[in-house]
């Protein structure tokens, strides 16, 4: 007979089992509650704690613009109509209307500093005679600018006060990721001070500038949040809400914001010389594709071709037309937008290394960098000792070739500089037409090679197919503009 004791004895192996449950059941709960934070910490139960502490720094900007009125036009009313003499009583009552008159915009912006610094777009502000800055608290001072930037639409501001102002900081933006949370804030349509909420959408956008990189993001932003400031939730600046994409003019959604990282490399420049200074390396370039790595015999598909070589930098250096920068400072190349922005984030006067592959071999350059805005007027350097063209005409590659003459460069504002075949036709069922090329372009290289007859041409060709390449790579210029267009070698029309 057992005892009841003995009967609901526990055995040393159910301790164990009960005792793993229990560990489980633990880690369980504790992972449950850390998802809970995790998700709290993510999606805060609301933004105003936020909102309060960065509002003070945000302002609204409204410009005063002079600009030149109208007189109604001569003739508008003709003469013995029952309406003259009440449009002469309404000039003589009203004055004249070709009198100036005031003009104004709204726009938003944020301070970056206590002493005064304001940011907000170019656009906002330029043109305008009067700038005012109207904070949260509903006081206003007048603003000068320091500086501009058209490149990226950045402008720089600022303001006197009496006491030190409320300003917010830039953030790191190459930490934002698709997903983040993010907060717009602004003056829409001149709403006043508003805040709308969204996530970052897509990154490294770029819309129409060399030095673009747009953080895209579906909070509201409409007209009037230009120059407004994109916050992260810890209430570091990460943008500059600069454009939208609308069909309607108001958001759908899609809107754009200048990365800080951008931003504030501008801005300190803008604060310490009143103007941007980009480095220049004095080059044209143009991505390399797949089927011009295949004509240049390159191993991939990267770095930056360039087109062009201009008087400056790169020309002293050595670097020539059809080279192919595959690192710049140290840091690979992967394309032309990335070089362009790395070159451009470079310091005025620095000496940098330079690599390119140039006929299948690798060549290092060190090239000391000019600056960008005093490049404008700098000229193209290549194709200065060419050969006298012949007078021949051929067809190749379905392209109806001449070799360019005097009378030519007159008609397609061609330099004298430039030797080459002017393309007079084109076949419409060629290559040469599906990438783009048409009559009046001017092709002054071929597999990397002048030419100035249509034998030059032919040559080029077969040293193509010579070599193992399924098409040759040849510089077109349009206008002045060079690319690097590649062709098949193989039959075609008017390929032989």
């Amino acid at each position: 007979m057992h005892s009841q004791s003995e009967t609901s004895r526990i055995t040393p192996g159910r301790a164990a089992l009960l005792r793993s449950w229990m560990v489980w059941l633990a880690a369980l709960t504790f992972l449950v509650v850390l998802a809970q934070a995790a998700v709290a910490q993510a999606r805060p139960e609301s933004l105003a704690p936020l909102a309060e502490k960065i509002s003070p720094a945000v302002v609204n900007i409204t410009t005063t613009t002079m600009v030149e009125g109208r007189s109604l036009p001569e003739g508008i009313v003709p003469k013995g109509s029952p309406f003259e003499d009440f449009f002469r009583e309404f000039q003589e009552r009203h004055g004249p209307q070709d009198r100036p008159r005031r003009s104004n915009a709204l726009g938003s912006g944020f301070v970056v500093s206590e002493d005064g610094y304001v940011v907000t777009n170019n656009h906002v502000i330029e043109g305008a005679d009067e700038i005012r800055v109207e904070f949260f608290n509903g006081k206003e001072l007048a603003a000068e600018v320091i500086g501009t930037d058209p490149n990226t639409d950045i402008a720089l501001l600022k303001v006197e006060g009496d006491e030190a102002l409320p300003f917010v900081s830039f953030a790191d933006s190459d930490t934002a990721r698709v997903g983040d949370w993010v907060l717009a804030m602004g003056n829409p349509l001149g709403q006043g001070f508003s805040a709308s909420v969204g996530i970052v959408s897509a990154r490294n956008r770029a819309l129409t500038g060399s030095y673009d990189d747009y953080i895209q993001t579906d909070a509201a932003i409409n007209r009037g949040n230009s120059g407004g400031p994109l916050f992260n939730m810890d209430g570091g600046v990460v943008g500059v809400n600069t454009a939208i994409l609308s069909p309607s003019g108001g958001s759908i959604g899609i809107g754009f914001s200048m990365a800080s990282n951008v931003v504030s490399r501008v801005v300190d420049q803008l604060k310490e010389f009143g103007e941007t200074r980009r480095g220049w390396l004095g080059v044209r370039i143009q991505d390399v594709t797949e089927d011009v790595a295949e004509a240049m015999g390159l191993d991939k598909a990267a770095g930056a071709l360039i087109t062009d070589v201009l008087e400056g930098p790169a020309e002293e250096a050595g670097l020539k037309s059809g080279d192919v920068i595959v690192n710049f400072d140290g840091v690979d190349v992967s394309d032309t937008r990335a070089l362009v922005r790395q070159v451009g984030d470079s310091e005025v006067g620095k000496s940098v290394r330079v690599v390119v592959q140039r006929d299948g071999k690798t060549r290092s350059f060190k090239i000391k960098l000019a600056r960008r805005e005093d490049s404008e007027d700098a000229v193209p350097a290549a194709s200065r000792d060419q050969q006298a063209p012949s007078q021949e005409q051929g067809e190749v590659l379905g392209m109806t070739l001449r070799a360019l003459t005097d009378d030519m460069r007159g008609e397609l504002g061609i330099g004298a500089n430039v030797e080459g075949l002017v393309v007079f036709e084109v076949d419409g069922a060629s290559e040469a037409s599906e990438k783009g090329i048409s009559s009046g372009d001017v092709i002054t290289e071929a597999g990397q090679q002048n030419v100035t007859s249509v034998a030059d041409l032919e040559a080029g060709i077969e040293a193509a197919k010579e070599a193992g390449r399924k098409s040759i790579l040849l510089l077109v210029r349009r206008g002045g503009d060079p690319r690097f267009v590649a062709l098949s070698v193989e039959d075609g029309p008017g390929a032989d």
